[in-house]
């Protein structure tokens, strides 16, 4: 206890000497090979936060130096989805800055200039190993039950011997010699960490024979020119951290400091990976999530607040930077707890649909929705769109809902489908007759009495007392007032679509 103790207070300090020193910026860096999925939008998030409460500076940098993977398209859903979540870079490919350009394939030059000063000052050589001989490396260290990594042998060839194949023209890649001797660092998160890198794998390429830098690379590269501050990164980095830390000790830099957030996992405890549909944020959207619902569901899976907040508090943004510590963080995995998701998004609903400014948006949002599911009702007349029509079923089914997705399920289509006319089979069960006279009673009744604990046991009365079968006669009005087959009992369709909405379905079909 007192050890954890010591270890905190040297942290604060650390912190305290350093945000004095420097002015934090920080950087959210993904690469365009797939969409922002959950552990993306974490740590974007976490940066975000870190500088907002800081004063600070949130970068958007991409980092496409793998081009066989970067899918076209990508960076620009990439900067949508962080738009969409409230997510907003102070210095972005957008945007710009003062540190321009922030896609990596736009600083090749940068990379070139910088490998130079490394294989000059004796950090890097040149690697003429082909394609087969790491192979048979690979292979060979398999069979013998070892790691299989690099031999490292041509870093010991002489300048003369260098000079000599690339004269003869031999395809090269450039790598970086890696310390034999371990050392710790401190990660804000997890404390001192030691990882023998020379354990798992030889030197590592630095520039590729294509001439595009590896990822870690052209990281610490663009990490220092701009003068980041701090890195905020998923767990799965820390063991690349000492390779890195590396790099700014052969280059003279100050590294900056480390923080690596822990693993999100699934509900039954399995880790996240990239082919589940259904963290991709993109999915989120279309099932209808709103962004601080999302945002506040995934801060569930790491800690990293002053408070930690229930089912019954959904934070702002503000609330959100107020609260954020990054002493907080956990160094365990979190689990993802997909029914906090739902009341996370019916509060925001709720919070949302409060303030009349937004029913603009949500008449539109659901209009949409609306002739997206029925398209088949949608040139007859037949949907009920008008704005008070909108904004009084959504405030009635708000509680009912945990999106607005739900609002177009099929057994709330009666909300929406209006019949034009009276259905065939309405004429065929001989009950035409019948709801012309229940409509004309129904005029005369208050609305006030239009409850369903009122309205079941005046429908069975007028069934009998008319000589109609009860079960013929739920069947009818179903059809008249919805025109689908689904749905709540119809005294409690009644009840929600009120006395005037009730009268107008009723008289569409018997006028």
């Amino acid at each position: 206890m007192q050890r954890s103790i010591i270890r905190a207070t040297n942290l604060q300090l650390l912190q305290r000497r350093f945000f004095k020193k420097y002015h934090v910026r920080v950087r959210f860096a993904p690469s365009p090979t797939g969409h922002l999925h959950l552990g993306g939008l974490r740590t974007a998030l976490y940066n975000y936060l870190f500088a907002r409460s800081n004063n600070g500076t949130f970068i958007l940098r991409i980092e496409d130096t793998d081009q066989t993977r970067t899918i076209p398209g990508a960076i620009e859903k990439i900067q949508d989805d962080l738009l969409w979540a409230g997510i907003i870079s102070d210095e972005n490919p957008i945007r710009g800055g003062p540190v321009s350009p922030y896609i990596q394939s736009s600083r090749l030059e940068l990379y070139k200039e910088q490998v130079l000063k490394l294989l000059n000052n004796g950090s890097a050589y040149y690697c003429f190993c082909t394609e087969r001989r790491l192979d048979l490396l690979r292979k060979e260290a398999m069979k013998c039950g070892q790691v299989p990594k690099y031999d490292n042998r041509c870093r010991h060839f002489t300048k003369d011997e260098v000079k000599e194949m690339i004269k003869k023209n031999l395809a090269y890649c450039i790598r970086f010699k890696i310390s034999s001797t371990p050392e710790v660092f401190h990660d804000l998160v997890y404390g001192d960490v030691l990882h023998d890198i020379t354990k798992s794998e030889g030197d590592p390429v630095i520039i590729k024979s294509d001439g595009y830098p590896t990822y870690h690379f052209a990281n610490v590269i663009d990490d220092h020119f701009m003068e980041i501050s701090h890195v905020l990164r998923g767990v799965e980095w820390q063991v690349s951290t000492p390779k890195h830390i590396m790099l700014y000790k052969a280059f003279g830099w100050d590294p900056p400091i480390y923080g690596h957030l822990p693993l999100i996992m699934n509900a039954d405890g399995s880790k996240l990976s990239k082919r589940q549909g259904d963290i991709k944020i993109d999915s989120f959207r279309k099932q209808g999530i709103f962004p601080l619902a999302l945002l506040n569901y995934v801060i569930g899976a790491g800690g990293g607040f002053h408070k930690e907040h229930d089912n019954q508090d959904l934070y702002t943004y503000e609330e959100l930077i107020k609260q954020f510590d990054i002493t907080k963080i956990k160094s365990s995995s979190g689990k993802l707890m997909p029914e906090k998701l739902l009341e996370f998004n019916k509060l925001e609903m709720a919070n949302l649909l409060r303030n009349e400014k937004n029913h603009k948006f949500f008449i539109e949002r659901i209009k949409k929705l609306v002739l997206k599911a029925f398209p088949e009702w949608k040139n007859d007349g037949n949907l009920q769109l008008d704005d008070d029509h909108i904004i009084k079923t959504f405030k009635w089914a708000q509680n009912r809902i945990a999106t607005l997705n739900d609002l177009v399920k099929e057994d709330l289509a009666f909300l929406w489908i209006v019949p034009s006319c009276m259905p065939k089979q309405v004429k065929q069960d001989g009950c035409s007759d019948a709801i012309k006279l229940l409509n004309a009673e129904l005029v005369e009744i208050d609305a006030s009495n239009y409850k369903t604990d009122w309205m079941a046991p005046y429908l069975k009365d007028f069934a009998k007392k008319n000589g109609v079968p009860f079960a013929v006669l739920m069947k009818t009005l179903r059809s008249v007032m919805s025109g689908v087959n689904i749905g709540p009992p119809v005294a409690e369709m009644m009840e929600i679509l009120g006395k005037d909405r009730t009268l107008l379905r009723l008289q569409r079909c018997v006028s």
